[in-house]
């Protein structure tokens, strides 16, 4: 099985039920974006970022693990708690990916963190060749955003 949806991680919704995700823009946790090859299996079912699969640069521009992300904050509207991330781009980079996946990094009672909370499907290969790669993220609304709970 490959990447074929867009998907909220079901180990996020136990966590985020337990408290374990902050995505407050000030003093909040740090989420970042992992790319993924077309041979990437990744889904709802994903638990934590590892890196069989993730995409390489040979030109650089791209490093495990991805890229920190910036959080929009959190906010509530018409009954609809939102958040959502800025655009982030892998600069140099000659790459194909068929998704991402963004997660949380932040040191949860003292020791690191990896939990997945969502996958991108990107809906076939994307390639950069000795280019910019960009995420473009969905406007910050409730109809819109990457995370939306209602």
């Amino acid at each position: 099985m490959a990447i074929t949806t867009n998907a909220i991680c079901n180990s996020f919704k136990k966590q985020l039920m337990g408290g374990e995700h902050d995505f407050d823009s000030a003093g909040g946790d740090t989420f970042k974006l992992a790319m993924y090859s077309p041979v990437a299996t990744l889904g709802e079912s994903t638990t934590n970022y590892a890196t069989t699969n993730e995409v390489s640069s040979p030109t650089g521009g791209y490093s495990a693990g991805g890229k920190a992300l910036v959080n929009s904050g959190v906010k509530v509207s018409s009954g609809v708690a939102i958040t959502n991330f800025s655009n982030v781009s892998f600069t140099g980079v000659t790459l194909t990916a068929r998704g991402a996946l963004i997660y949380n990094t932040t040191t949860d009672g003292g020791t690191g963190t990896t939990e997945a909370v969502a996958v991108l499907d990107f809906g076939g290969d994307k390639t950069a060749t000795s280019g910019t790669f960009t995420i473009q993220f969905p406007a910050f609304t409730t109809s819109a955003a990457i995370l939306r709970i209602a």
